[in-house]
């Protein structure tokens, strides 16, 4: 059995969604957090390279999609919450 690029894709992709839920879990990682969100969008990233370019389950990429968008409105929000609380701090220390 050998394995091409996009399965080892799809693998690690899955072990850094686990490993971030796990590190939450753990109170390791913030849910709020750059990193949590980054090893959630890569990790959905990698798995939908295994699905597109091995073998395709639409159920499996649509979850995947769903994933990454989640992610990528967790930073987003993330950076929005980090840039009120500067402008805030910067009025109380004028």
């Amino acid at each position: 059995m050998s394995f091409l690029w996009h399965d080892w894709a799809g693998y690690i992709g899955v072990v850094l969604v686990l490993l971030a839920f796990l590190l939450l879990q753990a109170r390791k990682l913030h849910g709020n957090g750059l990193v949590y969100q980054l090893m959630n969008v890569l990790g959905a990233v990698g798995v939908m390279l295994s699905l597109l370019f091995g073998s395709f389950n639409t159920s499996a990429f649509v979850m995947q999609v769903a994933w990454l968008i989640i992610g990528i409105y967790g930073m987003a929000n993330s950076a929005r919450v980090r840039r009120e609380l500067r402008d805030v701090e910067r009025k109380i220390g004028s």
